[in-house]
């Protein structure tokens, strides 16, 4: 029996799978697979992006593929630099093509929309999904259930191949369970090696799911998964073992709303207790079965845990600090300043609440680490086209960011969005606010960039730092792109075409809205092109033509006696 998982890629509120990172789906199905007997090489993956090469290999899997299983789902909206998740089209082509048992699942379950502002569609009803069935909930104990029980002889026991599948009608949409996915993740790490970006892909790790409070957020699909089910730290901890025995160095803890909630107790407050020691022996536990990892980064944070539990969330924060790597990002989910908005749609945090999380995070982590960025910074998402939003909103919103800007704390990022509303949420037919403010977000919007986040990234990443470990990605005209591997990377283009999927350092010459320019670091001289050399610190067009016509340079001493700019420049370059 062979199976095929296709990866079409998922973006949620808190789980990302969009190259280079690696999301738990996958790698759950391909456990729940080798429970029911199938052996690795009877496993296959193909992301949506390696599909789209339209090799001959792909096209064969597709056709001979007994089970045929695609990923899909983007709940929350955003923008890749090197990859696009899979499209409806691509979704009917694929099992069109396909002549085996066809499934299709993950967050698309709940629907599906192109961008924010528009409400989702179902997906049946959006998607001709021919023969194929739709997992309306978990699709990892929808493909572990699709096998005739006869014929298994042991669990993970790849000699004994089930005898069938079942009729994917007669099987129970269910959610899977922690005990499930504690066996099924490490069984399915070793389908990191298939990814095509292996060994330089981010596992995302699930901690938890499910949101801890009693009222939920209007446009919030967490809610959907139910009370907070948290996984034991061991078994957490035994898939980060088991990723990197194949290979794995890159983690971010992503797959949770509020990681420092973590096995969080009930204290009669808007959220659960934290208990610093569980996040203790969670950090403790991934660096020692990792030892040699390259990056652990986190993702959300609830700016209303920080706030109400500054103590045990300062503990937090020095435990994530003494086991992570540095550039780390707490991604606070503010939503919006205005508390018209806060009250109509039940969210999680006053703006200074909000704040306070922003001074604490910045009290412990904007010390500058070994990779050039700080320590951990908070970043925070605001969502436009909520109910209440007026244009006061906009006004409040860039107030607290002007308010953030001018007391001299960081933020590594500012995401702003507008919703997108899926059924069953409260703001489902209810987004007349998106429509109706839509140019007034992009100005806005426009706005922010110009005057909050430029004068912020200059802060964050000053002309002449250096970034260690980026990543090159793309090559656009003269320019490479790329990113330190990390969460929420900042983009570079160095105005030079590098080796790609190669690592080079970096110095920070220039600043954009929302990205940096930079060149190698350090620069060789005597080989560099005069679009590299004018980017130096303090060194123009001119200069540059000057510097580049002189070369080659005997060393040190040489260099400075005949560039009059020398000085300013030496501790950039190599000669």
């Amino acid at each position: 029996m062979k199976a095929l998982i296709v990866d079409g890629y998922v973006d949620e509120p808190a789980c990302l799978g969009v190259p280079p990172y690696l999301s738990p789906y996958p790698r759950y199905i391909a456990g729940a697979l080798r429970e029911r007997g199938l052996s690795e090489s009877d496993i296959h993956y193909l992301t949506i992006d390696s599909l789209r090469e339209n090799t001959p290999a792909a096209g064969e899997l597709i056709g001979k593929a007994d089970l045929v299983i695609i990923i899909a789902g983007m709940t929350v909206p955003g923008k890749y630099l090197r990859a696009s998740p899979i499209s409806p089209g691509e979704i009917e082509a694929i099992f069109r093509a396909a002549h085996g048992v066809k499934v299709i699942g993950g967050p698309i379950r709940l629907g599906f929309s192109n961008e924010g502002g528009r409400a989702a569609k179902g997906t049946e009803s959006g998607i001709n999904l021919g023969d194929a069935v739709l997992a309306k909930m978990d699709i990892e104990s929808f493909v572990y259930d699709l096998f005739e029980e006869e014929g298994v002889s042991g669990r993970g026991n790849s000699g004994s191949l089930p005898t069938r599948l079942k009729s994917p009608e007669s099987v129970d949409h269910r959610f899977r369970t922690t005990s499930e996915i504690g066996r099924w993740g490490p069984e399915g790490a070793f389908l990191i090696r298939q990814h095509p970006d292996y060994p330089y892909c981010m596992c995302e790790l699930e901690t938890y799911r499910g949101c801890g409070r009693q009222v939920h957020c209007s446009f919030c699909t967490e809610p959907f998964y139910g009370a907070s089910d948290y996984r034991p730290v061991e078994e957490v901890v035994s898939e980060v073992s088991a990723l990197y025995s194949h290979g794995a160095r890159y983690f971010r803890i992503g797959r949770q709303p509020d990681l420092f909630s973590y096995h969080g107790t009930d204290a009669g407050g808007p959220v659960p207790k934290p208990v610093p020691e569980v996040l203790e022996k969670l950090y403790r536990g991934i660096r020692n079965s990792a030892p040699d990892l390259s990056v652990l980064h986190m993702d959300n944070a609830n700016p209303i845990t920080l706030a109400t539990y500054p103590e045990e969330s300062e503990q937090i924060l020095k435990t994530i600090i003494k086991y992570h790597t540095s550039g780390d990002v707490t991604a606070f989910g503010m939503e919006t300043a205005d508390p018209k908005v806060i009250a109509a749609n039940s969210l999680k945090a006053t703006s200074e609440e909000v704040f306070e999380a922003i001074e604490l995070v910045n009290r412990l982590g904007a010390t500058r680490g070994a990779n050039g960025l700080p320590e951990i910074l908070p970043g925070i998402n605001f969502v436009h086209g909520l109910m209440g939003e007026t244009k006061k909103t906009f006004q409040l919103n860039y107030d607290f960011l002007e308010r953030v800007l001018d007391s001299g704390v960081l933020l590594r990022r500012i995401n702003i969005r507008q919703v997108m509303a899926f059924p069953g949420t409260p703001m489902y037919g209810r987004d007349e606010a998106a429509k109706k403010h839509k140019k007034l977000f992009l100005d806005y919007k426009e706005q922010v960039r110009k005057n909050i986040d430029l004068p912020m990234l200059r802060r964050v990443v000053p002309e002449g730092t250096v970034l260690r470990d980026v990543m090159c990605e793309v090559h656009d005209r003269e320019i490479t792109f790329g990113r330190q591997i990390g969460s929420y990377p900042l983009l570079v283009g160095v105005p030079s075409l590098l080796p790609l999927r190669k690592f080079t350092d970096i110095t920070v010459t220039g600043h954009g809205m929302r990205s940096i320019t930079g060149i190698p670091y350090p620069l060789n001289i005597n080989t560099a092109s005069s679009a590299l050399v004018r980017e130096l610190p303090g060194i123009g067009k001119k200069a540059a033509a000057s510097i580049t016509a002189g070369a080659p340079y005997a060393d040190r001493d040489d260099f400075l006696k005949r560039v009059n700019e020398g000085e300013k420049i030496i501790s950039f370059i190599e000669i």
